[in-house]
């Protein structure tokens, strides 16, 4: 071991957690346009995960589909449930390309692992692998959500995070935690700093679906909520700052 990764094991010893999944949805990627992918966002958010890389943490990524899948919702009306999915599926693919070649510019070396087979642009999605991937200090981007319909990017975000034995999952959000109702429209909207799965569950919280929070409660995975468009943030988050809102199984 070089005297660089020494370096970068020492910081890493300093960190809370040391191997994470983040969750980003399709319409960060969009930013301020909607739809599509807008390059500065892009940029912008390829910069926070590769400065959380050179940090020491292993990080994994799991990116939404909406910005992409969302534009065709004129054509998906009516659509079988199933085929909507799959072109969701294929949405995230994309949006995972993107996300790789931008970090890779910064000089991050990724791979990106989809749930459904598409050897010319992207590895099968195998566990075991994806591990080595992290072992070896590269960013692991997961495509195509799990790979079946029915099924949210948050619940592939909570499945993949506990398949690779991760110490947290972190949802970046627009807003800095979660809230009561809606801090955007209501400036009386009050934050909380820390929750417990079933009060999200029975008070019908939106932070992630039902079927996530279920299996992050059955497994004791923490979720930290915070905003990641401020700078810094992500790197507070793994030092075990408090920011954002922590959904947790303690009281």
């Amino acid at each position: 071991m070089g005297p660089k990764d020494w370096a970068l094991f020492s910081i890493g010893e300093r960190m809370q957690y040391k191997r994470v999944l983040l969750k980003l949805s399709g319409e960060a990627l969009a930013g301020n346009q909607g739809l599509g992918i807008d390059g500065e966002m892009l940029t912008k958010i390829s910069s926070e995960v590769a400065d959380l890389h050179k940090l020491g943490v292993e990080v994994a990524v799991v990116v939404g589909g909406g910005n992409i899948h969302r534009g065709v919702a004129g054509a998906t009306s009516g659509m079988d449930r199933s085929t909507s999915d799959y072109m969701g599926m294929m949405a995230t693919v994309i949006n995972c390309l993107a996300l790789q070649d931008s970090l890779e510019r910064k000089g991050v070396y990724t791979r990106v692992l989809s749930a459904i087979e598409m050897k010319e642009v992207a590895e099968p999605y195998i566990r075991r692998r994806a591990v080595r991937h992290l072992e070896k200090k590269r960013v692991v981007i997961f495509a195509a959500g799990t790979g079946n319909p029915f099924f949210t990017t948050d619940t592939t975000a909570a499945l993949r995070a506990n398949e690779i034995n991760a110490d947290v999952i972190m949802k970046a959000t627009k807003v800095d935690g979660i809230y009561d109702k809606d801090p955007m429209k209501h400036n009386d909207a009050i934050k909380f700093d820390k929750l417990n799965y079933l009060d999200v569950l029975s008070k019908g919280i939106k932070v992630m679906d039902s079927t996530a929070i279920s299996l992050c409660m059955d497994n004791r995975m923490d979720i930290i909520v915070f905003n990641m468009f401020e700078a810094g943030n992500i790197q507070k988050v793994v030092k075990g700052e408090s920011v954002g809102t922590k959904v947790t199984l303690e009281e």
